[in-house]
């Protein structure tokens, strides 16, 4: 998984349990072959700008994560470049955590932790 994040945080969607192996590169440092190749690409709000400016096509798996839940704008701005959805961090993952195993082939998941916070429902469409 590719995380496009220009934050220094580490962890800036917050997936440091998740055994899925990731990518995390600011928007001006990632190569167009490594966000074609990702089974499942995060890209954190705070780099929208940046990211729209390098012209990405659009792709399957793409995900925005925001970090202001108050911002009104991200559902345009998500559905113009083609967004699967939008979850916000920090949320419960469960949703997350099972959409990156299944772009993994469930290479990685361990079920049991997964599915223990009972139904994972998705989040909204970006086009809401």
């Amino acid at each position: 998984m590719l995380v496009i994040s220009d934050s220094t945080d580490d962890d800036p969607v917050g997936l440091r349990s998740s055994p899925v192996p990731r990518l995390h590169l600011p928007s001006p440092l990632f190569s167009a072959a490594e966000y074609q190749r990702a089974p499942l690409v995060l890209l954190d709000d705070r780099s929208h700008t940046a990211f729209t400016l390098r012209h990405m096509p659009r792709r399957p798996g793409l995900v925005i994560v925001l970090v202001d839940p108050h911002d009104g704008t991200i559902y345009p701005r998500a559905a113009a470049i083609g967004a699967e959805a939008v979850i916000r961090a920090g949320d419960n993952l469960n949703w997350l955590h099972l959409r990156l195993h299944d772009a993994t082939s469930c290479r990685y998941a361990h079920w049991e932790a997964l599915l223990a916070g009972g139904p994972a429902g998705p989040p909204p469409p970006a086009s809401s």
